[in-house]
């Protein structure tokens, strides 16, 4: 990957919708060459997908929490068992004091309560510890730098 590449990536990191004639410009590129290239870092995986940054409260997910989950067993096989839960935005196998980390949306407490429930019926769960946000200063993509 080169500098260009990198250039492209944080072009479409700040909008992804720009023309490839517009996404061509800001790099030094024609359209056709920024197409060709967004098109082969598609190709390598180093871009995975496109989508839309949508605020979580608009759509009524006011409640994010982080949650450490505690387990008596080796959780690297339970990853199908972790996405059947939708509220479950994000999970991390971790090393430290506990086996993953989930990052999980809910609408109310109530509704972070009953995820809270269902991480407990999979197999291996053993215990949980939710840290719920107040504020969140920002969240930035990952650089491409």
């Amino acid at each position: 990957m080169d500098d260009i590449d990198r250039a492209l990536i944080a072009e479409l990191q700040r909008d992804a919708t720009q023309a490839y004639a517009a996404l061509g410009k800001a790099v030094g590129l024609s359209a056709g060459a920024a197409h060709d290239r967004v098109r082969k870092l598609r190709e390598r995986g180093v871009i995975r997908h496109t989508t839309v940054d949508v605020d979580p409260a608009a759509l009524g997910q006011g409640v994010l929490a982080f949650v450490m989950v505690d387990s008596s067993a080796w959780m690297g096989d339970a990853s199908d068992a972790f996405a059947a839960i939708a509220e479950i935005q994000e999970a991390h196998i971790i090393a430290g004091a506990a086996s993953v980390l989930v990052k999980v949306r809910t609408a109310t407490t109530e509704q972070l309560q009953d995820v809270l429930r269902r991480l407990y019926a999979i197999e291996g769960v053993s215990g949980t510890q939710a840290t719920v946000v107040l504020e969140t200063f920002f969240e930035r993509p990952v650089s491409a730098d």
